[in-house]
């Protein structure tokens, strides 16, 4: 698998967090990297699919309403010397929560630090 060419126009930041999923099934064990205001990537133990989608839940802080997306798989490619595959995806659909505040959250102070 290829590296993929940098396409995203928007900041990035580091986003290090596991992804709930069930046990045994494909994104069990999973956790993101990154994430912008229009898709993230993350960390799997088994490859999926390019244009795959995917349903996520994004818990933006604890005790509030989370926002719901559609994410479409764009690039997979494994990581040498690991059994991890490095994912890239972008969000197509907002399906609920708002994205203005998906936006003032990426620009708060919530996220470590942004990827140059």
């Amino acid at each position: 698998m290829n590296s993929p060419v940098e396409q995203r126009s928007e900041n990035r930041y580091n986003c290090f967090v596991p992804v709930e999923s069930k046990k045994g099934y494909e994104f069990d064990s999973t956790k993101t990297f990154d994430i912008s205001r229009h898709g993230m990537g993350f960390l799997s133990l088994k490859p999926v699919a390019v244009n795959q989608k995917i349903a996520l839940e994004i818990i933006l802080k604890p005790n509030t309403e989370p926002v719901m997306v559609i994410g479409v798989v764009k690039w997979v490619r494994k990581i040498e010397v690991s059994n991890q595959y490095r994912v890239g995806m972008t969000f197509s659909d907002v399906i609920s929560g708002s994205p203005a505040r998906f936006d003032k959250y990426l620009k708060s102070k919530h996220l470590e630090r942004k990827i140059n």
